[in-house]
């Protein structure tokens, strides 16, 4: 009695085990020239194996090794030799594992440590673990600000951050504010800002509605003053340099 109990069970957990494996109603993959279409695209297995192997090599050349004063800040090459090392040939096949790994390790070993005592620069420079911490969490995720439904969390840290900044500006009455990639979007969006404060038809009517618009900036103003006329209909020809004695 007790043999046939438990040749039940096992019977019971083999169909089980099958269930999970094999779900009732699964369809079979759909292939089109080799691409699976209604499944997975990458074999779960290889791909955590990767990471694992893929996360010591940034953590000991990209963070320990790149932040050590008594590592290059670059092992510099010419673009010539540097094509030759590094092999950027675009093929159609792809490649193994360890070919895929080295090519992490030279484009590190390759690259120029911003992080590294002593890389200087005017815009930036150093690394802080508990942002490079913070990235690693936006890259895994990889989230679209689109809206609340797709990016609940890192919304309302955006929403947190900005209400932040305009409390150090000084602005009582509240404001808006969004993050651009860098200073030459951040003056195409202070030129469209202060062109639509002037001329707010501009948004309904476009450019053929509009008076002829001069912008005046210094002498030691940054190129993208120019390409913000260029770009938003202006003309850099109405673009006046203003001389600056400081």
């Amino acid at each position: 009695m007790a043999q046939t109990n438990e040749r039940q069970i096992n019977d019971t957990s083999s169909k089980a085990s099958a269930s999970l494996a094999e779900p009732k109603g699964k369809r079979p993959p759909v292939l089109v020239d080799g691409v699976t279409l209604n499944g997975p695209t990458l074999d779960i297995r290889e791909a955590e194996s990767f990471l694992r192997d893929a996360m010591p090599i940034i953590m000991e050349e990209a963070v320990w090794k790149a932040t050590d004063i008594k590592e290059k800040v670059c092992e510099w090459r010419s673009p010539e030799q540097l094509k030759d090392l590094l092999d950027l040939e675009l093929r159609e096949g792809g490649e193994t594992h360890p070919q895929i790994l080295q090519r992490c390790r030279d484009a590190i070993r390759y690259s120029v440590k911003t992080g590294h005592p002593l890389f200087f620069n005017q815009l930036y420079a150093g690394m802080d673990p508990y942002s490079l911490v913070g990235r690693f969490i936006t890259e895994a995720i990889n989230p679209s600000l689109y809206t609340y439904e797709v990016a609940p969390v890192f919304l309302l840290t955006e929403e947190a951050v900005l209400k932040k900044m305009i409390e150090i500006i000084g602005w009582q009455e509240g404001g808006d504010g969004i993050f651009s990639p860098g200073g030459s979007v951040s003056n195409m969006y202070a030129v469209n800002v202060a062109r639509y404060h002037h001329c707010p038809d501009v948004k309904v009517l476009g450019l053929s509605a509009l008076p002829r618009l001069v912008m005046f900036t210094s002498q030691e103003c940054h190129y993208s003053v120019a390409k913000a006329a260029a770009f938003l209909g202006i003309g850099t020809n109405n673009v006046y340099v203003i001389p600056s004695d400081k």
